[in-house]
């Protein structure tokens, strides 16, 4: 009997033995944000994002001008094929990038690696507009356009996810989804800067000479553009999650070893593949509007070029408001449902908005494109909030920027090559449209995979607030939920 009283003893201290008593949260436990230094990391994370689409914008608006002066043998179409293929050759190392700044950005901290992309990113832009042309040089000229491009593919594929994991890991819990809405912000506006520019050139100037020489200007003004965004990155303190994580790691006596590559894609399989699903939804129709619709329109509907870029751009400018309203609206209707909203809306609504586009109306081709671009709000406006939530602090940067840049290299930036190739090859100008809707279909698939992180703390980190007084908040609400869990056990118990 003695024996029998021992065991159970012994079984119910080891019951308790295996659930230890959660530790209580404390106002200590919470990271306090400071407002000023989050609204100077958001800025700084938006202005080399928008350095970065600054030079998308001005290749994708000049992709006709720099086919005759790269490529000058060729058809029109060939041209437009031969300036997107090399626009599609960054993509291909962008892995490359993420698989080197990524881990780098775990190591030794965002700011640091976010210094390093902007300083290459505005170089290799930079030296595009100091490329000879074919009739100078021959074929060394498309060869030095390739070297350039594939220089800010490679600093590009440190960029979106450190940026992202920044502001992410500087923003309060409750509006992590407007903060981040300001990188894609910053997208458009960099994105609009670009062509706005080119615009400007190709109203202002004879053809001819935009052709011999006016086409370099929006390269060179890269120039000026990174050094100030430099000039910013410097001046910014490390993440708040990335400190404490560091600092855990100091205060143990072995140091948790960085995962290294493999490992890491076999632990988070599951969500790099979620990761993969979102980045193709959002950059499919990203690329499709920004990168190929100005040619598609100037190249195959035969509108005027002056009108097609003045098209995007006005489309463009009502997106900037639009993914600042997302953003805010994910936060509190949740990631998940804006997602698929959009995701849904472009399964449904793909081939019309072509129809429209294919028209020629410019009343109706604007209808298009800005349903279009509204759409593509819903995932401009989530997705920085969204796929930082993925990943624990330990392999974030790594983690996102492997997983952005292999989605954005497979799906996103071939979008306007394949798009052209299909076009070309079927005579079928629903293609895009048809395109749109495949990956609507993969985005609706990965969202119902997703558990919703609006209003959350990151994975790995400590509840995020603005104040001390929404700390102590946050700890009297956490307290009294215990407490009417503990009650609710104790009355099944009774």
């Amino acid at each position: 009997m003695s024996n029998l009283s021992d065991q159970k003893s012994s079984q119910k201290k080891h019951f308790w033995h295996k659930k230890p008593a959660k530790k209580e949260l404390s106002v200590d436990d919470i990271t306090i944000v400071d407002k000023d230094m989050l609204k100077r990391a958001v800025g700084a994370a938006a202005l080399g994002n928008a350095m970065e689409w600054f030079d998308f914008g001005v290749y994708s608006y000049l992709a006709v001008t720099i086919g005759k002066v790269f490529f000058p043998g060729g058809s029109p179409a060939a041209q437009l094929l031969a300036t997107f293929g090399a626009f599609a050759a960054a993509f291909l190392v962008r892995p490359l990038g993420g698989l080197v700044f990524g881990p780098l950005g775990d190591r030794i901290g965002r700011q640091k690696v976010l210094a390093m992309t902007m300083i290459m990113m505005s170089i290799g832009t930079f030296c595009i507009g100091l490329i000879p042309g074919y009739d100078s040089i021959g074929i060394y000229a498309p060869v030095l356009l390739l070297l350039a491009r594939l220089l800010q593919g490679f600093s590009t594929g440190g960029e979106y996810g450190g940026a992202a994991t920044f502001i992410a890991e500087y923003s309060t819990d409750e509006r992590r989804g407007f903060m981040g809405s300001w990188l894609e912000f910053g997208t458009l506006g960099g994105y609009l800067l670009g062509a706005g520019l080119v615009t400007c050139l190709t109203a202002a100037m004879p053809e001819q000479a935009l052709l011999d020489w006016g086409w370099r200007i929006p390269f060179f003004i890269a120039a000026p553009l990174g050094l100030f965004g430099l000039y910013i990155r410097l001046k910014l303190e490390e993440t708040p999650a990335f400190q404490k994580h560091m600092e855990k790691q100091e205060q143990l006596e072995h140091s948790k070893p960085q995962l290294g590559l493999w490992a890491m894609l076999k632990k988070y399989r599951a969500q790099m593949l979620k990761c993969i699903g979102l980045v193709l939804l959002f950059n499919v129709s990203n690329y499709m509007l920004t990168s190929y619709m100005p040619s598609y329109l100037t190249g195959i509907l035969g509108l005027s070029e002056l009108s097609s870029l003045l098209l995007i751009l006005v489309v463009m400018f009502v997106m900037m408001p639009l993914t600042l309203f997302w953003g805010h609206w994910n936060d509190r209707l949740g990631r998940r449902p804006v997602i698929w909203g959009g995701a849904v809306g472009l399964i449904l609504l793909a081939i019309p908005c072509m129809m429209l586009i294919g028209t020629g109306n410019m009343l109706l081709v604007f209808l298009g494109l800005i349903i279009l671009g509204a759409l593509h709000t819903c995932f401009s406006g989530s997705m920085p909030a969204t796929l930082p939530a993925l990943f624990a602090t330990d392999v974030r940067y790594s983690a996102l920027a492997i997983g952005f840049n292999l989605s954005v290299s497979l799906f996103g930036g071939t979008t306007p090559l394949v798009t052209t190739w299909l076009v070309e090859t079927t005579g079928n100008l629903l293609m895009p449209a048809y395109y749109l809707m495949g990956a609507g279909v993969i985005g609706v698939i990965t969202v119902f995979t997703l558990r919703e992180t609006a209003r959350k703390p990151l994975r790995g980190s400590a509840p995020s607030v603005g104040s001390r007084a929404e700390a102590h908040r946050l700890v009297n609400k956490l307290r009294l939920r215990s407490q009417k869990a503990q009650a609710q056990a104790s009355d099944v118990k009774k």
